[in-house]
C-alpha cells in the first residue's frame, strides 16, 4: 500500500477541491464509455464486514480522488478523511480503490472516483448497500386471558432489507401459520388457541431470529371422565374422576350430601392437577352409595356423580372341604390327594353319549 503524505501538495487540493465542487454542483456520472474511470457497480455488504472500492484506471490518467457525497476521502495517496476505518488498499496504473472497514448503515450511500485526465475531470459513481441481519428489538409479553377474550400481539423487528415478520401458533398437535404481520390479533379466543406463539424475523442476510410468547386461556373445569364401580365386599374400590381446566382445579368429594374429609378412617383422597382419586380399602356395606365429585376453579365449577355399588359374581364357590387349600392371590383352588376327582370327570363325559 502506497504511503499516504502529510502535506497534500498544492495540485492535488486543487484537483481535489474541484471534484468535490463538480460533485456539489451535480455534474452528471460518467460510466460505461471510453472514459475514464471506470468504478465497479454496486457493493452490497453486511454491517460489520469491510467493503472495498475499486476504479479502474490507466496511464492516461494523472490525477485520482475517492469522495463520500462531497467529503473527499483519499485524493491519490493523501488521507483527507479523519475515519481511521477508511484506508487506501491500491494507488497503481490501472486500479485506485480503498476499503472501508467493519462498516456500519451510516457509510450507506453513493461514492465517487473522480479523475483527471488531458486535463479533464471525469466521475464514475459505485452506490455502497448494507445489510443488516434481522433483529427483533420488541415483543409482546407472556399474557393470561379468559377464554372468549381478544389478544393483540406486537413483534417488531429492523434489518436492512426489512425483515418479514411471520407468526405461528406452536401446539402440541401442530405448528400453524396464522399471520404475516407485525400485528397479530386474535378475537373471542379459545383453549384450543392456547399455548407459544412463534415470531420470525426473515430477510434472508443471516438466518431467521425466532421469539415467543405465551398464551395462557383460562377456562372453567369440564369433567371428561367420571364412572361408577362396582366392587365385592371386603376389597379394594376406586372412584375416579378426571377434569380440565385452567389454572387447575380443585377437587371435592360428596356421598350423598356429605362432604368426605380427607384422611377420614378407611378412605384416601389423592389430588393431582387433572384428576381426583377416592379410594376405599376396604368396602363395606355402608361405604355403597351415590358420590358426586366437585371441580371448581375461579372460573366456575362443575360436578358428576357416581355409583360405587356390590358387584356380584357368578363363579362357583370353591370347595373348602378336609384338605382344600385356598390360594388367596387368583382365588384358585386344590385339594390334596386330588387325584378321586379323575373318575368322576370321565363318569360326566360318559352321560353326555
Amino acid at each position: 500500500m502506497a504511503q499516504a503524505n502529510v502535506h497534500p501538495p498544492v495540485s492535488w487540493v486543487i484537483f481535489a477541491g474541484m471534484a468535490a465542487l463538480l460533485l456539489s454542483q451535480g455534474v452528471p456520472v460518467r460510466s460505461g464509455d471510453a472514459a475514464f474511470p471506470k468504478a465497479m457497480d454496486n457493493v452490497t455488504v453486511r454491517q460489520g464486514e469491510s467493503a472495498t472500492l475499486r476504479c479502474s484506471v490507466d496511464n492516461r490518467v494523472t490525477r485520482v480522488a475517492w469522495l463520500n457525497r462531497s467529503s473527499i476521502l483519499y485524493a491519490g495517496n493523501d488521507k483527507w478523511c479523519l475515519d481511521p476505518r477508511v484506508v487506501l488498499l491500491a494507488n497503481t496504473k490501472t486500479q485506485y480503490s480503498i476499503q472501508i472497514k467493519d462498516v456500519d448503515v451510516y457509510d450507506e450511500g453513493p461514492y465517487t472516483c473522480s479523475v483527471q485526465t488531458d486535463n479533464h475531470p471525469k466521475t464514475s459513481r459505485v452506490h455502497l448497500i448494507v445489510q443488516v441481519s434481522p433483529k427483533i428489538i420488541e415483543i409482546s409479553s407472556d399474557i393470561s386471558i379468559n377464554e372468549g377474550g381478544n389478544v393483540s400481539l406486537t413483534c417488531i423487528a429492523t434489518g436492512r432489507p426489512d425483515p418479514t415478520i411471520t407468526w405461528r401458533h406452536i401446539s402440541p398437535k401442530a405448528v400453524g401459520f396464522v399471520s404475516e404481520d407485525e400485528y397479530l390479533e386474535i378475537t373471542g379466543i379459545t383453549r384450543e388457541q392456547s399455548g407459544e406463539y412463534e415470531c420470525s424475523a426473515s430477510n434472508d442476510v443471516a438466518a431467521p431470529v425466532v421469539q415467543r410468547v405465551k398464551v395462557t386461556v383460562n377456562y372453567p373445569p369440564y369433567i371428561s371422565d367420571a364412572k361408577s364401580t362396582g366392587v365385592p365386599v371386603g376389597q379394594k374400590g376406586i372412584l375416579q374422576c378426571e377434569a380440565s381446566a385452567v389454572p387447575s382445579a380443585e377437587f371435592q368429594w360428596y356421598k350423598d350430601d356429605k362432604r368426605l374429609a380427607a384422611g377420614q378412617k378407611g378412605l384416601k383422597v389423592e389430588n393431582e392437577a387433572f384428576f381426583s382419586r377416592l379410594t376405599f380399602f376396604n368396602v363395606s356395606e355402608q361405604d355403597y352409595g351415590n358420590y358426586t365429585c366437585v371441580a371448581s376453579n375461579q372460573l366456575g365449577n362443575t360436578n358428576a356423580s357416581m355409583i360405587l355399588y356390590e358387584e356380584t359374581t357368578t363363579a362357583l364357590t370353591p370347595w373348602k372341604g378336609p384338605g382344600a387349600v385356598h390360594d388367596g392371590n387368583n382365588g384358585a383352588w386344590r385339594r390334596a390327594g386330588g387325584a378321586w376327582l379323575l373318575p368322576l370327570s370321565l363318569a360326566h363325559l360318559l352321560l353326555k353319549f
